[in-house]
């Protein structure tokens, strides 16, 4: 489905230089006497990296409608990961190359969305944050005071994330899976 470049919103899926990329920010831009313009931040579906891109604001777009299924991550073996849909108890097998960066915030018996396009698994789409374990943190310092400053703290999934002093191994942290950060402790 065509659409003008200037209706590009945050989420949108789309078909450009021949591959899929989701939109993850969009802003119109009108410098002074100048023609408009769409400046928007790319992610390919398929290899997870990202782009900037300049459409000009009579520039069409091919948006792309995927299909969303239900699953619940099950486990990894060999750099493949298999889910399970929820709906007919069929497992799908995503390799990293598929999943990106996504591989940092799966955790087993999580469901998540899978998004298929001509019946074929792409990627997933992951909830806006995660709960994930700490394996590892360096110890807080007794005499620190100054909340602002992060420790490294290694999760469940190998992800590093900068903590607080006041989190320790074990604690469960909730962690924003577009940026990476620390957004607080779990409620447990």
């Amino acid at each position: 489905m065509q659409m003008q470049a200037t209706q590009l919103r945050v989420g949108n899926i789309i078909e450009h230089e021949g591959q899929l990329w989701r939109v993850m920010q969009a802003t119109h831009r009108t410098p002074g006497n100048k023609r408009g313009f769409m400046q928007v931040k790319l992610r390919n579906l398929r290899a997870g990296t990202q782009t900037e891109y300049r459409f000009a604001s009579e520039d069409r777009v091919e948006r792309v409608s995927l299909e969303q299924h239900v699953a619940e991550y099950l486990f990894e073996s060999g750099g493949r990961y298999t889910f399970m849909n929820t709906d007919n108890y069929e497992q799908i097998e995503l390799d990293r190359d598929a999943l990106g960066d996504a591989v940092n915030y799966l955790v087993p018996n999580n469901q998540i969305e899978i998004e298929f396009h001509d019946g074929t698994p792409i990627g997933v789409s992951l909830p806006k944050t995660v709960d994930l374990k700490v394996v590892e943190a360096a110890p807080g310092i007794k005499t620190a005071t100054v909340s602002n400053v992060l420790k490294p703290a290694k999760t469940e999934t190998g992800l590093v994330v900068g903590v607080p002093n006041f989190i320790n191994e074990g604690d469960v942290v909730t962690v924003d899976t577009e940026s990476g950060e620390y957004v607080g402790r779990a409620k447990g």
